[in-house]
């Protein structure tokens, strides 16, 4: 496994303790594969940071990339939503992070994921 890039969905599933979720990470964990999270991602799901123990443990791991919305991102991810017609800007970064890491997304909204890219590669939960 090369990895997951984990969606707005897959972290609220975490922080709901989805086992389909907690299984995929623990697969990823056991491998060394790396978990991308975009901060976008991690704005939309986290809203008390204090309450959410298990997003805060996932984004405090060592395999865990927690990718910033730099210059170089937000430009690609607003040509992205130009290009498909769209507006949410963390399922767009989500679909730049993976692409460039060469992962699935773990996603709970594979319709919306796939309006920005029909050939990405995703776990539908």
């Amino acid at each position: 496994m090369p990895g997951v890039t984990l969606d707005a969905g897959a972290l609220i599933a975490i922080d709901r303790g989805d086992r389909r979720v907690l299984v995929l990470l623990a697969r990823a964990r056991e491998t060394g594969a790396a978990v991308t999270i975009p901060a976008t991602v991690l704005a939309q799901a986290i809203r008390r940071p204090e309450r959410q123990a298990r997003l805060a443990r996932l984004i405090r791991q060592p395999a865990t990339d927690l990718v910033s919305l730099d210059h170089v991102d937000a430009t690609s991810t607003g040509r992205l939503l130009a290009a498909s017609g769209t507006s949410d800007i963390a399922d767009a970064h989500a679909v730049i992070c993976a692409r460039r890491a060469g992962q699935p997304v773990i996603t709970s909204d594979a319709g919306d994921l796939r309006a920005l890219d029909p050939a990405i590669s995703l776990i539908t939960i």
